[in-house]
């Protein structure tokens, strides 16, 4: 099992660097590295306990799914609104170095394609897109939240007038939603849904597949921001370790992946892997130079 270096150890970073460097590497984020970005994360050492719909509440309860689409018709506009923050960016420049080679995120929130990564997957599907459950017609968020506008003038603006939390699912923290109406798929009629994975839900098998393939022709894994509590993210981490690569996990606390990391740093994920890129994507990107 690695050790847990202290936030305070001043070598982690080198140590990291020091593990990737020369290697070809695969990432797998999790909501730790959106925390500057404003969104919240779920499990962090300071996080409050959050209890995200299940599946089975949002397709099996009206009254749930109300609930929902009050608080996600607030929250969405502050998850549109954000922007990436250092830990994204030195994420993409680690892409376009060629160190990284392709990034897997648990999140829903698009920073890593807002930063310009390339090659991204988005594990738990994102949250500007709406799929309808009985013909599976695809919308935009934006084309949902201008329906939903129309039916329930004002609602957005007297909610936000008072101040709202946001989770990181773009769940807002909004007390009364007993008023708010729904909408149905326009084609159909049918429930619509979030592009979302979740709880309780299966990632779709041709998505964990491909980022499976990502880990196995990568020569290192590196998590960043995830507790790996859920299997969906640590089901990677025990396949890297399986083949006998390196794994790196940068997180400010303890996660359920650390007794099979090769190194473990107890860091935010924006100042760790700022540094990794200042220190690596500059000598890659000269060794590419001189081989041109």
């Amino acid at each position: 099992m690695a050790a847990r270096n202290s936030e305070s150890d001043a070598s982690a970073a080198e140590r990291l660097c020091g593990l990737l460097v020369g290697r070809q590497v695969a990432v797998l984020t999790g909501a730790g590295v959106s925390t500057d970005s404003g969104i919240p994360d779920y499990r962090g050492p300071e996080s409050p306990v959050r209890t995200p719909m299940t599946y089975q509440q949002f397709v099996g309860d009206a009254a749930f799914r109300q609930r929902y689409w009050a608080r996600n018709h607030i929250g969405w506009w502050a998850m549109d609104g954000s922007r990436p923050n250092a830990a994204h960016r030195a994420l993409a420049r680690l892409e376009r170095a060629g160190i990284v080679t392709g990034l897997i995120t648990q999140n829903v929130d698009l920073l890593h394609t807002k930063a310009g990564h390339r090659r991204v997957i988005d594990l738990h599907g994102t949250y500007a897109r709406v799929r309808c459950l009985g013909c599976e017609a695809l919308i935009s968020r934006m084309t949902l939240a201008e329906q939903l506008e129309a039916a329930n003038p004002g609602f957005a603006a007297s909610a936000t007038a008072t101040g709202v939390e946001v989770a990181p699912d773009a769940d807002a923290v909004v007390a009364d939603t007993a008023s708010f109406r729904m909408v149905d798929c326009v084609r159909c009629g049918g429930m619509l849904k979030p592009d979302i994975v979740y709880f309780g839900e299966n990632v779709p098998k041709e998505r964990v597949a491909a980022a499976f393939e990502m880990v196995e022709a990568a020569d290192a894994l590196l998590v960043a921001g995830s507790s790996l509590t859920v299997m969906s993210g640590l089901r990677f981490v025990r396949s890297a370790a399986k083949q006998g690569k390196p794994v790196a996990i940068v997180n400010r606390g303890p996660t359920r992946g650390d007794e099979l990391a090769t190194l473990t740093v107890a860091a935010g994920c924006a100042e760790a892997l700022g540094a990794v890129a200042d220190a690596l994507a500059p000598a890659r990107a000269e060794a590419l130079g001189a081989t041109a």
